[in-house]
Order: C-alpha cells, then sequence, then structure tokens
C-alpha cells in the first residue's frame, strides 16, 4: 500500500494547524492524498477572530493557490474545532470530543511554543501539560491507527551524539509538574538554569521531557516521534522558498540582507543543520503511514536532519546569503550587505558595538531632528535577543544517527519516493540558499521582483557613499596624525615605497616573461 492510499478514506487530526510547519502539513497531506476524508484542525479562537475564520484567513495564503488550482473543494474536507491545548480537557465541548473519538484515525501532533526563552511554566505548559493531554485523548480514539508527535532534534543537544532514541530526562517530569504548580514565577526564574542544565533554553528542555512523556503514557498507542532541526524554507514544495515569518535563521538573513547585521557569533566550520519545511513534512507523512501499516513494536524516532548526510557549514550560509541579497538586494537596505562570523566573544561585541549600536544611535538621532521617530536602536535591541538565541546552535555541531530515515527511504516505492521526497542528499546548497533569501523577499517583506532595478540602484548608491565616507576618512586621518609628525611621515613614505617596489618587480618579472 503506497503513502496515498492509506490515507484515503482516513480522518486526519492536526494540532497546530495555523502553524509555520502545521500549514505546510495540511496543505500536502490534502494536496498529494486527495482521498483522505477529512481534517479536524484544533485551533483557538485568536483576536477575535474565531477558529473557522482563522482556517479561512490561512488557506487564503498564496501557500494553498497550487491545491486551490489542482483541488477547488478542498476546504471542504478542513473542519475547525474550537480548542485550546492549555485548558483542562484541552477545552473541547463534548461535541467535539465525541466527534473526534468516533471519528479519528491518525494524529499529528505538531503544536508547540516555539519560543525558546520562554519562562519555564510556560513552555512547560504548551509543550509537556498540552502532550499529555493530547496522549490522554489519543487513548479514548476508538479507531486510532497512529499518534505522531513532533520534537526537535535539539531536545537532546547536550550530547554530542544523538541517537534515534527516547532518552531518560534528567528529572522526572511527573515530580516537575507537580512543583511548578504551587511554586512562584520569581522562584521558577532562579531554578530554571540549574532544571535545564547542559541544554540552552526552556524550549530544548521541555521537548526532551514530552518526548519522555510521550514514551511513558503511550501504553499501547502506535506512536512515531519526528525530530527536524532548523526547519527553514522550503525545498520544492509547493512552490521553491517558500517562508512566512520571521523566526529562527529567516529574521537573520533579512537583516544580513538589509546591511543591519554585521556580524555574528558563530563558528564558520560549525554545520547548519538547516532542513526545508517540506523534507520535515515529507517524512512526516512517511512515518505515519509506515507505522500504521507495518505496526512496528517499538516507538520509533527520526532524526529529520541534514548535518550527517548533507552537511553545510555556517560559513558557506554566510557566503550565499550575502552574495544573493548583492545580487538582488531588498529594498531601502540600510547598508551594503556584509557580516563577518566569529567565535571571540570580545571581538563580537567590539564589532556590535562599531558596525550596530554607532550606527543605529546616529540613525535614531538624524530621525530625530527630522523630527521623526527613532526606530533602529529598538531593532537592533530585537536583533541581538535574536542572535543569543541562535548563538549556541551556530557555535556547536552534533553527531546525528539517521538509519531509521535511511530505512523509511528504503521501504518506499519509486512514486512515494518522488511525491514524498526527504532524501537530503538530492539537496544542492546553493540553489537551495538563492530560493530561501528569495523567499524572505517575495513572501515575508512582500517585496516585489520589479522593484530589483531600483533596489540595485540604491545598493549601488550605499557603495559609493561608502567609498567616499572611506576616502574622507583616510583624508582626515592623514592631516590629523600623520601630517603632523615626523616619525609618521617616515613610517608613512616607507610603507608606500615598498609598495612600488612590489609593484615594480611584480611589473618587471611579467615583462620578462612574456
Amino acid at each position: 500500500m503506497n503513502i496515498p492510499e492509506y490515507y484515503a478514506g482516513k480522518n486526519v487530526l492536526i494540532t497546530g494547524a495555523t502553524g509555520f510547519m502545521g500549514k505546510v502539513l495540511l496543505e500536502k497531506l490534502l494536496r498529494s492524498c486527495p482521498d483522505v476524508s477529512a481534517v479536524y484542525a484544533m485551533v483557538r479562537p485568536k483576536a477575535g477572530q474565531s477558529p473557522q475564520a482563522r482556517i479561512a484567513d490561512m488557506i487564503s495564503c498564496k501557500l494553498f493557490d497550487r491545491l486551490q488550482d489542482e483541488q477547488p473543494d478542498f476546504a471542504e474536507k478542513i473542519i475547525a474545532v474550537n480548542s485550546d491545548l492549555t485548558q483542562p480537557e484541552l477545552d473541547l465541548s463534548k461535541e467535539d470530543q465525541s466527534i473526534l473519538v468516533e471519528n479519528v484515525n491518525i494524529v499529528f501532533h505538531c503544536a508547540a511554543t516555539i519560543r525558546f526563552n520562554e519562562p519555564l511554566k510556560d513552555a512547560m505548559q504548551l509543550n509537556v501539560l498540552a502532550t499529555q493531554k493530547m496522549v490522554a485523548l489519543a487513548h479514548r480514539i476508538e479507531h486510532l491507527e497512529v499518534f505522531l508527535h513532533v520534537s526537535t532534534a535539539y531536545a537532546n543537544c547536550d550530547r554530542e551524539l544523538i541517537e534515534e532514541v527516547v532518552y531518560p530526562p534528567p528529572v522526572d517530569y511527573r515530580k516537575l509538574i507537580d512543583t511548578l504548580q504551587w511554586m512562584d514565577e520569581k522562584l521558577v526564574s532562579v531554578m530554571t538554569p540549574q532544571l535545564i542544565g547542559g541544554r540552552p533554553n526552556t524550549y530544548t528542555y521541555t521537548k526532551a521531557l514530552a518526548e519522555y512523556l510521550v514514551q511513558q503514557e503511550a501504553g499501547g498507542l502506535n506512536v512515531a516521534i519526528v525530530r527536524p532541526s532548523i526547519v527553514g524554507a522550503s525545498w520544492k514544495e509547493p512552490f521553491p522558498g517558500w517562508i512566512d515569518n520571521f523566526n529562527g535563521p529567516s529574521g537573520i538573513f533579512i537583516a544580513a540582507g538589509k546591511g543591519i547585521l554585521r556580524t555574528m557569533r558563530a563558528s564558520n566550520d560549525a554545520v547548519a543543520d538547516l532542513v526545508p519545511v517540506d523534507v520535515v513534512i515529507n517524512t512526516t507523512l512517511a512515518a505515519a503511514w509506515y507505522s500504521g501499516t507495518k505496526r512496528p513494536k517499538n516507538i520509533l524516532v527520526y532524526n529529520c536532519t541534514t548535518g550527517g548526510i548533507n552537511p553545510f557549514r555556517w560559513g558557506e550560509v554566510e557566503h550565499h546569503v550575502i552574495s544573493t541579497f548583492k545580487r538582488n538586494p531588498l529594498e531601502q537596505a540600510f547598508r551594503r550587505p556584509n557580516v563577518n562570523l566569529t567565535t571571540n566573544h570580545l571581538i563580537n561585541q567590539y564589532w556590535i558595538a562599531v558596525s550596530h549600536k554607532a550606527p543605529a544611535f546616529l540613525y535614531d538621532l538624524y530621525l530625530r531632528l527630522m523630527g521623526r521617530e527613532p526606530r533602529m536602536m529598538k531593532t537592533i535591541t530585537r536583533l541581538h535577543k535574536a542572535m543569543m538565541v541562535l548563538e549556541y546552535f551556530t557555535s556547536h555541531s552534533w553527531v546525528w544517527n539517521t538509519d531509521n530515515i535511511g530505512m523509511l527511504i528504503g521501504q518506499m516505492t519509486p512514486e512515494d519516493k518522488k511525491v514524498f521526497n526527504f532524501d537530503v542528499r538530492q539537496l544542492h546548497w546553493a540553489e537551495y540558499m538563492e530560493s530561501y533569501c528569495m523567499g524572505t523577499k517575495k513572501y515575508v517583506l512582500n517585496e516585489e521582483l520589479s522593484g530589483l532595478p531600483a533596489a540595485r540602484k540604491h545598493l549601488n548608491k550605499l557603495r559609493n557613499i561608502r567609498y567616499t565616507f572611506n576616502t574622507v576618512l583616510v583624508v582626515l586621518i592623514w592631516r590629523v596624525f600623520i601630517a603632523r609628525s615626523q616619525m609618521a611621515r617616515n613610517i608613512w613614505y616607507f610603507v608606500v615605497s615598498l609598495c612600488f617596489k612590489f609593484l615594480s618587480y611584480f611589473r618587471a618579472s611579467s615583462t620578462m616573461r612574456y
């Protein structure tokens, strides 16, 4: 049975359907498995919008254009379910509980907070307790075939080698849940660094607890766990470069393209474990198909990463981002794109002061003088917070075991391998990075390609300003320091004479060879 045949006639439940990965999962499932019966999307009301209105808004975005062309009536299969995962019994009405219990066949639990610096209580509520409630609901579902939990490859980032197994966390999640119920926020904040230990943030810590909870409370459920690394723009589907948010590396790429980001603490040689979102979704759909058809005895964990199969380093990321945005600049760039990566904290702090804070201060001063609202220092502050979150991941590399990923590919039919492709050995990084950067321009910033000539003209103007400034600076240094000191003049003339001698020697050597 191939993958579309498995999903035919099935009723699927998705949490986090309005999130980045959730909406890609929804689109791909409906488009590539057209005979799926229904998709229940658990959505909470937000900003005065009902779950139905949020789903209607979501499916009107460009991501669903291809699906709209191929299946104009696809929206009829999406059923919005009013739910809040942080509330008792998921805030489901009795009627909705009955519908889900009686009809659902497959559960994709994608919902989670992706804020790395979330307070521990909030991260526990969203990543651990919500998962516990979903597992409890899954136990009640009468015809459940698969419960697929989306985790993160960095749940166990305190280890250098990460295998496709569920690792026991250092703290019993049950005791932690009980303790946090009576502990006040200040005490929790003080205890958090000791609790998370070698992990960099509450996100990775609580995702590790959630994995262990799923394993411990699964009982007879048929469970699979998918662990993506740093999820980026789409590789191929539904079209290259689709991205709709500033999260993770996307915001950093945009800041670099705008010329706002000039320095970052990262190792050029560290592996950037970027993984396209469509690779993650194809892996997820295939993993659920395999568990549903083969019913393995143990929980299968899939490390959905690229570093061990097709490594790409942060120095290469920086090169491709900068070169792409120099060829295809963002509109109204602050400066020409140029980023320096360093692992040295002091050097990084120096360049932050010189290349980030000083220009931002001067620009805000100019805005104040022009009677406008200053904004650049606020932008720089937000950028630094984002960089601090990513520093840990841009400075370390991990060794991933991906045996289950290889096994899964081997079990698929040739046609499924094409339709649900997640073989990252085929990923050409230079092409992907260009489509990623262009995706941020088109889909996040909503910049039209027709604006490229003007953007290029603006970038040339910034280059001329930079050359003029550097020339004026050299002249000033000469007038203030060198021209007034006999020793400085002697050193200057000595350096210049050496340069002329070198050029004369080079020219003479070239003439002799000719």
